[in-house]
């Protein structure tokens, strides 16, 4: 059974900020995502995330082209690992060879589907959500002060909904000359949804609301305005990215034609 995938983004600069600072890129060929929240004055943010995706991008694409077919899943993991390290180092120089980009930053997260599996990396706030059989899961982590107060039981999940301080990251690309980057492996199934979204998106809509938007059919087109739409709708108050990835299989197609043919 071969896994076919099916991609869409969109970014929205939001109802409040007058700039864009998210970043977001997808490829076919290789299967891959990359999402970017920039941040840092004199629009330094919009850098950053553009390098992010940019060297994040560059790096696997050439990683790929030369060893996917023959590489196993640690391999794969540690190209990805080492392509946002060398995206941080490259955020990080440029951050200190310009003064109106000094203190500049991205989040991130990527990912690549391959065999069967999701490979993701991320550092900072950026989500990746799967939606499978009306169940919606939050793949990754935030790397925030908050997610840190919730782990050390300082407040509630509950509580954090109403908190002031969801944009306090604790990691970021370019913020130090090394970053701890966060890998994690899933297995796809057909009929999954992956979801990765910028901040912008889950702090304005609540995770039930996200799942009630992926639920509805429709294309991913539409799915990514609708939940655009949705954080726009609540304020808006910041930029607001997604990347939808659709899996399917070869015999879930040849079911549904067998279907409509009789």
């Amino acid at each position: 059974m071969t896994m076919i995938f099916e991609y869409f983004c969109l970014t929205d600069a939001g109802l409040v900020r007058n700039n864009n600072e998210d970043a977001v890129a997808y490829d076919v060929q290789h299967q891959m995502v990359v999402l970017a929240d920039g941040m840092g004055g004199y629009n330094a943010g919009e850098v950053a995330s553009a390098m992010a995706a940019a060297t994040v991008m560059s790096e696997m694409r050439r990683w790929l082209s030369e060893h996917a077919r023959l590489a196993n899943q640690s391999e794969l993991r540690r190209a990805l690992q080492l392509s946002l390290q060398t995206a941080n180092q490259t955020i990080f120089n440029a951050a200190n060879a310009n003064p109106h980009h000094a203190g500049m930053g991205t989040t991130v997260v990527a990912a690549v589907f391959q065999d069967a599996q999701i490979l993701t990396g991320h550092v900072g706030d950026s989500r990746c959500y799967r939606w499978r059989q009306g169940v919606l899961t939050q793949l990754t982590r935030d790397h925030s002060l908050l997610q840190e107060q919730i782990d050390a039981g300082l407040i509630s999940p509950e509580l954090a909904l109403f908190a002031t301080h969801k944009n306090l990251v604790t990691r970021a690309l370019g913020a130090e000359e090394q970053v701890a980057v966060e890998m994690n492996e899933y297995r796809i199934e057909a009929g999954d949804r992956y979801l990765f979204c910028s901040d912008g998106l889950n702090d304005m809509i609540s995770d039930e609301h996200i799942k009630t938007i992926l639920e509805r059919s429709g294309t991913l087109a539409q799915t990514a305005q609708a939940l655009i739409d949705a954080a726009n709708d609540s304020g808006g108050r910041d930029n607001v990215s997604v990347i939808l990835v659709r899996v399917d299989s070869t015999s879930a197609r040849k079911s549904l034609f067998a279907r409509v043919l009789g």
